[in-house]
């Protein structure tokens, strides 16, 4: 099966760009400087509306705050209604995470929001990478039904986790997609495309500062500035791998 390629978008721009660069799928969400946050319900629409027919599937990440994935029983619950509404939507899966304090993976909590996707495909994110044992992680998302999980190689950036992305890719042994993600570019794409992943994940953002020159927020760029999908950048990456 050839490369697939992932962008994760925040707007209907970046989903445009994805079908430009022949893009499998988008990643969609808000506030990526975030890890990324569940993105509005008009914004799936309108990023559906842009993807097209024959364009990239679109993959809504459905996560209600920053931080840790350990969730309450509310946040449960508005996780799955999420869930339902972008599926409803007509979002082609959903992207989801959830563990338990001890730092493995909640299986509880993710059978719930397995259930909540009446069976469309869903993607376990990053989660599998601040657990103590992505390979055991994996085996779980295996048993739950996931459809492919996203990982850096329990890295900060995916270059720094080939060993674990290639001992993930071992595993999966075909019942499950292993897609790498995380600092991905043109420069190191295609030495992380040759651990044997299935896909490519990266976001190919640039930052645009505001320059209001007042403090908006808490963040320590004070949310002066936001990040949108740069063309060039993920042209380049698709042209690195022969795209």
């Amino acid at each position: 099966m050839p490369l697939a390629l992932e962008l994760a978008v925040q707007d209907s721009a970046g989903a445009r760009i994805a079908r430009e660069i022949g893009a499998a799928r988008v990643e969609l969400c808000q506030a990526l400087a975030l890890g990324g946050l569940t993105p509005s319900a008009a914004t799936v629409g309108q990023v559906l509306a842009a993807a097209g027919p024959g364009g990239p599937e679109v993959h809504v990440l459905v996560r209600p705050r920053g931080g840790d994935f350990h969730y309450d029983r509310e946040e449960l619950e508005l996780t799955a209604r999420d869930i339902r509404h972008a599926l409803d939507a007509g979002a082609h899966g959903v992207v989801i995470g959830a563990q338990a304090r001890s730092g493995i993976l909640d299986r509880d909590a993710l059978a719930l929001l397995i259930d909540a996707t009446g069976g469309a495909p869903a993607t376990l994110h990053r989660a599998i990478d601040v657990t103590p044992d992505p390979v055991a992680a994996l085996r779980l998302a295996i048993d739950l039904g996931f459809r492919r999980v996203l990982s850096s190689g329990a890295a900060s950036r995916a270059i720094d986790g080939l060993d674990v992305l290639r001992a993930l890719v071992a595993e999966a042994r075909g019942h499950i997609e292993v897609m790498a993600g995380s600092g991905v570019d043109a420069g190191n794409a295609a030495t992380i495309a040759a651990s044997g992943v299935d896909a490519l994940h990266f976001s190919a953002k640039r930052v645009i500062a505001a320059g209001t020159g007042v403090q908006m927020g808490s963040a320590a760029d004070g949310g002066g500035g936001y990040e949108v999908t740069d063309r060039d950048a993920a042209v380049a990456v698709a042209r690195a791998l022969g795209l």
